[in-house]
């Protein structure tokens, strides 16, 4: 697709279109896929048609990713290290963690919140809310992370997939297993932690595929409600361009009726002359024929 005599493409406009207002994304999609279809790449503007419009909450989570790089980078990394110290069960890590997560939650949420407002929509407490989930799924799924990092998202992720609260035990402080000298009750009581350390490693597994699982379905759900819902603004895109071309053929229509009316009356002008041309031609050789025969009486007399 050419614009401006620059080749665009459907990543090209998303990367313009998810760092507008919230207000200027319709206009400016609808525009870009107009301009795909006038080039002949119809393809292309079906997926550009498809590009959905994020909430305001999704907005200020893409606008933070794309106006504070460098604030970013922080919570991806400790992500990172969450994810490793929750496998590990590593409580005294997970604590320290959990204070550095609370101090760059706040700086995050601080920044989302002036951003906002200096791009002409300040938050409530709902909207920052979902800015917070976002940023907990953000900590808890990779792949949330990802989507996140790219600044497209339509609506905020959902903390539902974040740790599960298997680990509770583990950031309450809950000793783990130590070397305890052998004997009849350390080896009972080792065996019981064993058992216990295990039957909360498999609910914790269990846990995890249980919110995957429903994550996915979640996804799938969303990704229909929104294919349905890109449909229907493809078909109101079309209805309006429909809407559109009766007006220009009703302005064109009302323009030949008044041609034509016109015509007309300019018709009706014309044969009323010729009928008064055509009295006046028979009057005039009456006249010439009474003339004619006055001369011929006097000629013969």
């Amino acid at each position: 697709m050419q614009s401006g005599g620059t080749l665009v493409d459907l990543d090209a406009v998303a990367e313009e279109l998810y760092g507008l207002r919230p207000e200027e994304f319709v206009a400016a999609r609808d525009r870009h896929a107009l301009d795909a279809r006038r080039s002949g790449d119809a393809a292309l503007a079906r997926e550009i048609g498809a590009l959905r419009r994020p909430s305001l909450a999704a907005w200020v989570s893409n606008l933070l990713v794309r106006r504070r790089s460098e604030e970013v980078r922080p919570l991806l990394g400790l992500g990172e290290e969450l994810r490793r110290a929750h496998r590990e069960l590593d409580g005294p890590q997970l604590r320290q963690l959990a204070r550095r997560q609370n101090e760059v939650f706040g700086t995050l949420g601080r920044q989302a919140r002036q951003l906002a407002a200096q791009a002409g929509h300040p938050v409530g407490e709902g909207v920052q809310r979902e800015v917070e989930d976002t940023l907990h799924a953000v900590l808890a799924d990779p792949e949330a992370a990802r989507e996140w990092a790219a600044g497209r998202l339509v609506k905020p992720l959902d903390s539902a997939i974040g740790f599960p609260t298997a680990d509770e035990a583990v950031l309450a402080g809950r000793p783990s297993a130590a070397p305890r000298k052998p004997g009849r009750m350390g080896r009972s009581k080792g065996r019981a932690d064993r058992a216990e350390d295990e039957e909360r490693r498999r609910l914790l597994a269990e846990a995890r595929r249980e919110a995957r699982d429903a994550e996915r379905e979640l996804r799938a759900r969303e990704e229909e409600a929104s294919a349905a819902e890109s449909e229907a603004e493809q078909a109101a895109t079309t209805a309006g361009e429909a809407t559109e071309r009766v007006r220009e053929l009703r302005a064109l229509l009302r323009d030949a009726e008044d041609e034509q009316r016109r015509a007309r009356e300019d018709e009706q002008g014309a044969r009323d002359r010729a009928r008064r041309a055509d009295r006046a031609v028979s009057e005039a050789r009456n006249r010439a024929q009474a003339a004619a025969a006055g001369a011929e009486r006097q000629a013969g007399g």
